[in-house]
């Protein structure tokens, strides 16, 4: 412990006498975490929790959820015979521009639940448990659904502001790159650590990899992941706060919430 107040990395406006016990960095009480001696820095825990990883974490609750509510709603589609007739996608949901554009503005969220076949599910609920996992735990499961439901929201959006006359959209992949996007910032943040670079260069490949597929493979919205990916960077920046602790929480939600706007902007730019 310091004679004299230093500031929290992680938030240069809080003053602070307790340092991270592993790093010996100073850190406020939003960023301490108890260890069997002393306090740890989120950033200490992150790596410490990569090392000592040996397989793939168990999904905390709202991740858990987020994958039963897919898993569910795809057997619907089964049952009312949704994987042969798109018309019974788009009676669940699905993201199809003429209807939005009508006024049917909940298919931008609705359609984020929905999928084109087992495989689209398979990779998008892998794609969820990884990330949704890696994501929840680091910031709660309130701000986590924030998140995913805002990405997704934005992702939908931007699909349905550039995309084609006539485009049915429906998948968590927007939403799962808006997951992506705030890992990465996470992950920027914490670069000065050899974990952290390395889910940095894993997180830039994957990014890489799957634009490029968007771009090769027909019937990829690749919008929709390119609105989801940057609305995740954005809401990763938001998420964390300005100023004092005391209005830190009111400053993440005003800066979710502009990231939300984005998407009503883009979807009222389009109808008007």
């Amino acid at each position: 412990m310091s004679s004299t107040p230093a500031v929290c990395y992680r938030h240069p406006a809080e003053e602070t006498r307790i340092s991270c016990t592993r790093c010996e960095r100073p850190i406020c009480p939003d960023c301490m975490h108890p260890a069997p001696v002393g306090h740890h820095c989120p950033e200490c825990i992150a790596e410490g929790r990569v090392r000592v990883r040996r397989r793939l974490p168990r999904p905390r609750s709202l991740t858990m959820v987020l994958l039963v509510a897919l898993g569910a709603v795809f057997l619907a589609e089964v049952a009312l015979g949704g994987l042969r007739s798109l018309a019974v996608l788009i009676d669940m949901g699905a993201m199809e521009r003429s209807l939005v554009s009508s006024g049917q503005y909940w298919r931008l969220v609705t359609a984020t639940f929905l999928h084109a076949g087992p495989l689209h599910l398979l990779l998008n609920g892998y794609a969820l448990f990884l990330f949704g996992t890696l994501i929840e735990s680091e910031v709660g499961p309130w701000r986590f659904g924030a998140l995913y439901l805002i990405t997704g929201f934005v992702a939908s959006s931007a699909s349905f502001a550039f995309g084609s006359a006539g485009r049915v959209s429906v998948g968590a992949s927007g939403a799962i790159f808006g997951l992506l996007g705030a890992w990465l910032v996470s992950n920027w943040r914490r670069r000065r650590l050899p974990a952290a670079q390395a889910n940095l260069r894993f997180a830039l490949m994957l990014i890489g990899l799957n634009v490029l597929l968007g771009f090769s493979v027909g019937g990829i919205d690749n919008l929709a992941h390119l609105g989801g990916l940057g609305a995740g960077v954005l809401a990763g920046v938001a998420g964390q706060g300005l100023g004092q602790r005391g209005v830190r929480t009111a400053t993440r939600i005003a800066g979710l919430a502009l990231v939300a706007s984005i998407g009503v902007a883009l979807v009222a730019w389009r109808v008007i």
